[in-house]
């Protein structure tokens, strides 16, 4: 059975730091390029930070960089997002999401999503 299981979302104060996690089962964690999106009420969902191989730095939004950072622990079969100096406009349901091959013949996993609230 495929599984995303987000946890460590949450209330924060602006200038605050929050870590996101995301733990798979059900796959090859390995094989597969894991991702973090989020979505705001009223705006469209839009990834923030993307990650291949355990050793990658990751691909980050120009909204988040610098101040967010995405890892993964293969061993555990999760990937983290480290969030530092968050803004209210980090306002959102943030999603994580596991991708292998193409849009022809491939996997698409997304978890369930969880709250963070940037807020004085």
């Amino acid at each position: 059975q495929v599984q995303l299981v987000e946890s460590g979302g949450g209330l924060v104060q602006p200038g605050g730091s929050l870590r996101l996690s995301c733990a798979a089962s059900g796959f090859t964690f390995s094989r597969y390029v894991m991702s973090w999106y989020r979505q705001a009420p009223g705006k469209e969902r839009e990834l923030v930070a993307s990650i291949t191989s355990a050793s990658d730095n990751g691909n980050y939004a120009d909204s988040v960089k610098g101040r967010f950072t995405i890892s993964r622990d293969n061993a555990k079969n999760t990937v983290y997002l480290q969030m530092n100096s968050l803004k209210p406009e980090d306002t959102a349901v943030y999603y994580c999401k596991a991708a292998w091959g193409s849009e022809s013949y491939g996997h698409r996993y997304w978890g369930q999503g969880t709250q963070v609230t940037v807020s004085s």
